[in-house]
């Protein structure tokens, strides 16, 4: 028996949302993930690496009126997507400037991390990162 659970890259995430048709919008329009599948309630998308299942509250009357995703709670803080190049973060901060999504400065995480991000929320306040090669 191993010591411990070989895992591989992530499969998907499932977030809750306040609203599947305006998330779904938001990561197939500016995040090219594809739509795949409707659920009941919510849909799979994909950007051929990551899975993303979206879906409304499990338990309505138990969800927080106006509620938004914090950090500050148990459970994600964010998530992060590779993209190939810093250029792709520069053409990125002007994608995201033209659709009137605020974002970070593209900021270099130092030789440690061989990072450069650019940090941008998603409709319910999601925080998302893109992550590029130094």
């Amino acid at each position: 028996m191993a010591d411990s659970i070989p895992t591989g890259g992530v499969h998907h995430f499932r977030l809750t949302v306040s609203d599947v048709d305006r998330t779904a919008e938001f990561y197939t329009g500016l995040l090219g993930f594809k739509k795949l599948m409707e659920l009941d309630p919510g849909a799979f998308l994909s950007n051929g690496s990551v899975g993303l299942g979206i879906g409304p509250f499990p338990d309505p009357a138990r969800a927080i009126e106006g509620d938004r995703f914090s950090e500050n709670r148990v459970g994600l803080d964010h998530m992060s997507f590779a993209v190939p190049s810093r250029k792709v973060l520069e053409d990125a901060v002007r994608l995201l400037d033209a659709r009137g999504v605020p974002h970070s400065e593209v900021r270099d995480l130092g030789e440690a991390f061989g990072i450069a991000i650019l940090i941008f929320r998603d409709p319910d306040n999601i925080q998302l990162e893109l992550s590029a090669p130094r």
